[in-house]
């Protein structure tokens, strides 16, 4: 065989980890075809079509690690239940909420062409990076329990919140926006009280995929991974009572409008 024309200077692979590297140096000419073959067909390649052969190609790893993280499963879980979410971590779900973390983390940084690959690269690199996955997954769901409340329980929620501007700022105020602009809760005669009542209490009807995608849409997929990794950090980071935001017990009036 040839010797490598490589160099440690090389732009191209001086960002490959060193395993990489020497794996690609010590490909013979044959099997380089392929590497140039598969580099060309990713190029060439639609971002969706990207997303779904990495979703493929990539899913199974990441799926074991998870699986075989019991801990951190489990301290998903006992979020999960403190907030009354009763999703469960199933293959399906896992494999759903992989390749929506392609797709939303592309959509949140404009670069359809390449961030399916670099997010499939580093969910693949780093024993670590799975945990974004779950960040993710925990975030994920929070943020679909608040895009369904009413602004009276919205109001109870960042009540219990040590940083409360904080929170209706990240929080409470984008996804009282989205549901304005988008119709599900319509504010009207906001100066009258029983006029004002009625929507406040208004639960939203939303399905499963218009809740998905208005959570896209709303939020990024860092402020996402970042609320759930939050939670995971400190079980604190979000305040929650589910009787006191969910008991029909309140006489208050909005104050989160504008």
């Amino acid at each position: 065989m040839l010797a490598s024309n490589f160099t440690e200077s090389d732009p191209v692979l001086a960002g490959l980890p060193q395993e990489a590297r020497q794996w690609l140096e010590g490909l013979p000419w044959a099997q380089r075809r392929y590497v140039l073959s598969l580099c060309h067909v990713m190029c060439a390649t639609p971002p969706e079509v990207q997303a779904e052969f990495l979703d493929d190609y990539t899913a199974d790893g990441v799926i074991s690690r998870i699986i075989h993280d019991q801990d951190t499963q489990q301290r998903i879980y006992l979020h999960l239940e403190r907030f009354g979410i009763a999703t469960q971590l199933s293959e399906p779900l896992l494999r759903r909420y992989i390749r929506q973390f392609y797709m939303h983390s592309a959509q949140t940084q404009h670069q359809h062409t390449n961030i399916y690959l670099e997010t499939a690269l580093q969910l693949m690199s780093s024993t670590q990076e799975h945990n974004s996955i779950l960040s993710y997954i925990l975030g994920f769901e929070l943020l679909k329990l608040l895009f369904q409340m009413s602004w009276e329980q919205h109001e109870k929620l960042y009540r219990l919140q040590a940083s409360q501007e904080d929170f209706i700022r990240t929080y409470i105020r984008p996804i009282q926006t989205t549901h304005r602009l988008n119709g599900i809760i319509v504010p009207k005669n906001e100066t009258q009280f029983f006029a004002r009542r009625e929507y406040f209490i208004q639960r939203p009807q939303l399905s499963p995929k218009r809740l998905d995608t208005l959570v896209m849409a709303t939020f990024t997929a860092d402020t996402v991974v970042q609320i759930g990794f939050s939670i995971m950090r400190h079980p604190n980071a979000v305040q929650f009572d589910y009787d006191h935001i969910y008991g029909d017990n309140s006489n208050h009036v909005a104050i989160l409008n504008g």
